[in-house]
């Protein structure tokens, strides 16, 4: 891949959530190192928790309804810039066994 991507944090200030923005900045470049080109965080206000992929929104907290966990964060990175990644433990099921 020739230009790799940029993923850019816009985050409210006004909410404190600098931690959480950076948190998952941490994580996405713990696990896309060498695929990410750049991951910016953008001071913002009015609640706005916002990520974008190469201008690309993957994530609005207020139309997704919060958060993305890192699994979500990480998956939905992975799927836009190597699909066939296994990102491991992230993409196996969770919990117990079924019951049937």
């Amino acid at each position: 891949m020739a230009d790799k991507p940029d993923l850019t944090i816009t985050y409210c200030t006004q909410c404190n959530w600098l931690l959480r923005a950076a948190w998952m900045a941490s994580e996405v470049l713990s696990t896309f190192s060498l695929e990410m080109g750049a991951v910016t965080l953008v001071p913002g206000t009015g609640g706005i928790f916002e990520i974008h992929l190469d201008g690309e929104l993957i994530w609005e907290r207020k139309r997704d309804g919060g958060f993305p966990d890192v699994k979500q964060l990480k998956q939905l990175v992975r799927d836009r810039i190597d699909p066939d990644r296994d990102l491991g433990h992230i993409d196996r099921a969770s919990g117990g066994p079924e019951i049937s």
